[in-house]
């Protein structure tokens, strides 16, 4: 396993200030093997909860050395339905954090609206220990889900981020058109960031911007780039060996 890294850009300025960790696979017999055949095999077999481990302590290391290398960016990492329920998961974020020596707001947790309402007092609970702990949090792939705006408006969420399904058919789809601008107006009014997934095309990056988008990430400008090719696409000198190697 290794992880690549999305910019998130600010649509106003055009500045990179975040990145979305994204794992990937690379198999000596198949080649690359997409996260959309692995990660439900291993969420069924219980393995996801080593993978998603994993990813938190290498995504918060990765921070860590763009902290250190004066390039700060805050990191977003996915999170498992089973791992969010673990009983030690808001201790195993801050051991992750100490490991790293990382400011707890330079990672953010990226959660689904089907995690959240499965048990939302639970989930409540949760939630408020992780922003204790200081560390962003962000709702993912909204708009797809079931989510209570009595609860939304409760959650210790900072975003949401719009599904790529909702994005691809701007500008033209007047039903994804009003679904964004509504999902953006609704963010604005309960004081959250919005970022959109999937933009491909400019005329999609000036449609969010049009409607108040605070931030974009896709293909228009990057996919998910090894941490040297992130580093090269968003200006970063390359980092030393000291920082590299600790």
């Amino acid at each position: 396993f290794r992880l690549h890294y999305q910019p998130q850009v600010e649509l106003a300025s055009g500045k990179e200030v975040g990145a979305e960790a994204l794992i990937r696979w690379h198999d000596t017999e198949r080649g690359e093997v997409s996260p959309g055949e692995f990660i439900p095999v291993a969420e069924q077999s219980g393995f996801i909860l080593l993978i998603d481990h994993w990813v938190l302590r290498q995504a918060a290391t990765q921070a860590a050395l763009w902290l250190s290398a004066g390039k700060p960016m805050v990191v977003s990492v996915n999170v498992s339905g089973l791992q969010f329920q673990q009983p030690g998961f808001v201790d195993s974020v801050a051991q992750a954090l100490r490991e790293a020596n990382l400011p707890a707001h330079w990672i953010e947790l990226e959660l689904t609206e089907s995690i959240l309402i499965q048990d939302a007092q639970d989930a409540m609970l949760r939630l408020q220990a992780l922003a204790l702990l200081g560390v962003k949090l962000a709702i993912d792939d909204f708009g797809i889900g079931y989510s209570s705006l009595a609860y939304l408006k409760r959650f210790p969420i900072g975003r949401l981020k719009i599904d790529r399904s909702f994005i691809s058919g701007l500008p033209g789809e007047e039903s994804d058109a009003g679904i964004v601008e509504a999902i953006i107006n609704m963010g604005r009014a309960l004081r959250l960031q919005i970022v959109a997934e999937g933009v491909e095309t400019d005329a999609q990056r000036q449609f969010l911007e049009r409607c108040g988008c605070d931030l974009y990430q896709g293909f228009l400008y990057a996919p998910a780039l090894a941490p040297d090719a992130f580093e090269a696409r968003v200006g970063l000198a390359p980092l030393a060996p000291s920082l590299i190697h600790g």
